[in-house]
């Protein structure tokens, strides 16, 4: 049984020796030890993905049909290009460009909106019009497997606080303290292989052939200091401390047999963002923390799809660039049970040394289907600052 990871998946990853490799069942193949490809040696030996996601679509398409021929059963393999999968440790795939998280989940938009700004429509006004979305930090994306620490953050004082700061200017007070509302968010990642010129927007039909593959995406979240922050400009040290992606890149094309129709838009959408169906890719998602189910969706219910975001990110004449992570926001559905994050279910909020696992794939698990693999993270306790 190939475990996800079959001749129509070969997806993409990086050792810790710096050598691209793709999975094959329960091996990973050395590309670096690899003859029959056109593709020079020193690429795969570049440290990451990059070098070679530039070379664009033809070169992907061409290689992942040169490895499916070169890997198929019967054919004879240099042992020095195979190892044990659970033997070869990871790294970051790919150098991150620019990272943005988008927020294309209704369900989550609904959801997040009645417990930040209760009382108020929970879709904001330009919700149905355009992508939303914000510009996070490329620097603090990291590999699945990496701790991460409890962030710190400028938070209002609990009462009593002996150690808050003054309230100038009649203001509350205030206190520099470790986030006590620690999150998680399910979501898919989309890697730009392909970039853009400045100022030449892409086509939401062409934006496929920029999309190198798929990642899974936890975009780890402080909602306490997100709640006291993200007015007016959205949010900063909520989101900046950590997002973990898996160390597996999916190509694209292993997953566009699972296309799917998208909820319909209504109002429909700005012509430069109109596209036809099927828009959405069917990727079961599962959420555990310490081994517990705790939720299960699917990305088949994304309102914006990935070309939209990607079209609406260039309409304004942002370019794309290779290395960038295109997240799709929290990812819900609309039963109990089907969350992408703690705080639309109430919670508990995340505790130090919970273990924080997501998986993903598409058609039935464990028979005909293609894996992402899965995204693991661990909470460490916050790391003292001299402030504190």
């Amino acid at each position: 049984m190939s475990g996800g990871f079959g001749l129509d998946n070969l997806p993409w990853g990086v050792d810790a020796a710096g050598h691209v490799v793709v999975a094959l069942g329960d091996e990973v193949v050395d590309l670096a030890a690899l003859d029959g490809l056109d593709v020079a040696g020193e690429v795969w030996r570049s440290g990451s993905l990059n070098a070679f996601m530039a070379m664009g679509r033809d070169t992907w398409n061409l290689t992942r049909a040169q490895l499916q021929e070169r890997l198929a059963p019967g054919k004879e393999v240099p042992a020095a290009a195979i190892r044990p999968r659970s033997e070869v440790p990871l790294v970051l795939p790919f150098e991150v460009a620019d990272y943005v998280d988008f927020y294309a989940s209704e369900n989550h938009v609904i959801n997040m909106g009645r417990r930040l700004r209760p009382g108020e429509d929970p879709l904001p006004p330009a919700w149905k019009h355009l992508p939303m979305g914000y510009h996070g930090r490329a620097g603090t994306v990291v590999v699945s497997g990496s701790p991460v620490p409890r962030p710190w953050g400028i938070l209002p004082a609990a009462a009593g606080n002996g150690e808050t700061s003054g309230a100038s200017g009649g203001g509350p007070a205030v206190e520099y303290r470790p986030c006590r509302r620690l999150d998680c968010e399910v979501e898919l990642g989309f890697v730009i292989g392909s970039g853009s010129p400045r100022g030449e927007p892409v086509a939401a039909a062409d934006a496929p052939n920029h999309v190198f593959g798929v990642v899974l995406v936890n975009d780890w979240s402080a909602r306490d200091i997100q709640a006291y922050e993200y007015r007016p400009l959205g949010p900063f040290l909520g989101k900046a401390f950590a997002t973990s992606i898996s160390a597996w890149v999916v190509p694209l094309d292993a997953l566009l047999p699972y296309a799917t129709p998208g909820p319909h838009q209504d109002p429909p959408a700005a012509p430069h963002l109109a596209v036809q169906e099927p828009r959405n890719l069917d990727v079961h998602l599962e959420l555990r923390i310490n081994g517990a189910a705790v939720s299960e969706t699917t990305s088949a219910s994304l309102y914006w799809s990935m070309a939209q975001q990607i079209a609406h990110l260039t309409s304004g004449g942002a370019s794309l660039r290779t290395g960038d992570l295109l997240a799709s926001g929290t990812i819900s559905g609309p039963a109990p049970g089907s969350e992408g994050s703690l705080m639309e279910k109430g919670g508990p909020w995340l505790a130090d040394g919970d273990e924080v696992h997501i998986e993903g794939w598409c058609g039935t698990r464990g028979q005909d289907w293609v894996s992402l693999g899965a995204v693991t993270g661990t909470v460490v306790p916050a790391r003292r600052t001299e402030a504190s």
